[in-house]
């Protein structure tokens, strides 16, 4: 992925490690986060699927995204 989703998703985690998004937490909507990172909802969307992957997260329908129970331990990035 690109920078701008690369931030994203280092904010989110950040907020997840650092409890202020605990266990259950329902994340802000992609609106939101789309504003608060100068992205698109399309960039947002991109990094809620891979934390969703992840286990992360996940999505309940119509209801936005929330922070999983238990969520796996964040892995080390891949050296490029």
């Amino acid at each position: 992925m690109g920078e701008i989703s690369d931030r994203i998703e280092q904010a989110l985690l950040g907020m997840i490690e650092t409890g202020e998004l605990g266990a259950g937490s329902k994340l802000p909507s992609e609106r939101v986060l789309a504003e608060r990172h100068a992205s698109s909802r399309t960039t947002v969307r991109l990094v809620l699927t891979k934390l969703t992957a992840q286990g992360i997260i996940e999505p309940q329908h119509g209801r936005g995204y929330f922070v999983c129970p238990r969520p796996k331990a964040r892995k080390p990035a891949k050296a490029t």
